[in-house]
């Protein structure tokens, strides 16, 4: 049964590590560069803060999802990888929050703010990070369960109270 358990821990980590590096790679990738009105503009990743906290917080959460591979079940260290799953999950979420709230401002602009939509202008670099948002959301999704799976399994062995 330990087996089993190992082996669903590493199809969710693989599962989740693939996702977020996929999601900060086509951040990362996103750029475009147009003419409006004769004026040259280029549109990167690395000029929005939010898109580069996304990078960042994605890139981690791949290379965490690989590392906490090495540690060893029922060990102090599990239970410590455990808490550090559900705050890289409330990092991914704000992070997937944040770019996809500028996002939509860059989609459908903000009238109130006087700021116009600027993804007709600027299409495969909008699209681009589209799917960087869609990858990021399946990230999140499959770490959650990585998550839930951990402290499902943590239970299972655990006992609560030591004195039965």
């Amino acid at each position: 049964m330990a087996k089993v358990h190992r082996l669903m821990c590493a199809v969710l980590r693989f599962a989740a590590a693939g996702a977020a590096g996929a999601a900060a790679i086509l951040m990362v990738t996103s750029r475009e560069t147009t003419s409006f009105f004769g004026i040259e503009m280029e549109a990167k990743y690395s000029y929005t803060p939010s898109f580069i906290f996304f990078v960042v917080a994605y890139a981690v959460a791949c290379a965490y999802s690989l590392l906490v591979l090495l540690v060893p079940d029922g060990s102090p260290l599990s239970r410590l990888a455990l808490t550090a799953d559900v705050v890289l999950g409330m990092v991914l979420t704000g992070a997937v929050a944040a770019t996809g709230a500028i996002s939509e401002v860059a989609k459908n602009g903000n009238s109130h703010a006087g700021w116009l939509p600027v993804c007709g202008q600027i299409q495969a670099y909008c699209n681009h990070v589209m799917g960087a948002l869609i990858a990021g959301f399946v990230a999140l999704s499959v770490h959650f369960l990585a998550v839930l799976y951990s402290l499902h399994v943590v239970m299972t062995y655990t006992t609560i109270c030591p004195c039965h």
